[in-house]
């Protein structure tokens, strides 16, 4: 099952998406600008192979739910998102706010 819903971080509006796999979930929140995702984002992939992309995201791993994403702090960035001031360590929500 696919759901898909607005959610709001200090009065901004970004959309969620879950994706429900056999024995796992599939997590991000997006903006116009960029997206963080749970630990089947690949940012070595988008870092080295479609770099010219210039893709704004980070990852963060071991989360079940949107809820547990936008609190985590993130294990790794796009070099695209360290550009914005976004760092490891940081957590999802500041990384989307940075993403406005």
């Amino acid at each position: 099952m696919i759901e898909m819903a607005p959610i709001k971080i200090n009065d901004f509006t970004f959309t969620a998406i879950t994706v429900r796999l056999p024995k796992t979930n599939f997590l991000a929140v997006t903006s116009d600008k960029g997206y963080i995702m749970c630990g089947a984002l690949d940012v070595a992939l988008l870092n080295e192979k479609l770099k010219d992309r210039r893709i704004i995201a980070g990852r963060a791993v071991g989360v079940r739910t949107i809820e547990q994403l936008i609190e985590a702090p993130l294990e790794s960035v796009t070099y695209e998102a360290e550009s914005l001031g976004i760092t490891v360590g940081m957590s999802g929500r500041d990384a989307l706010l940075r993403m406005i």
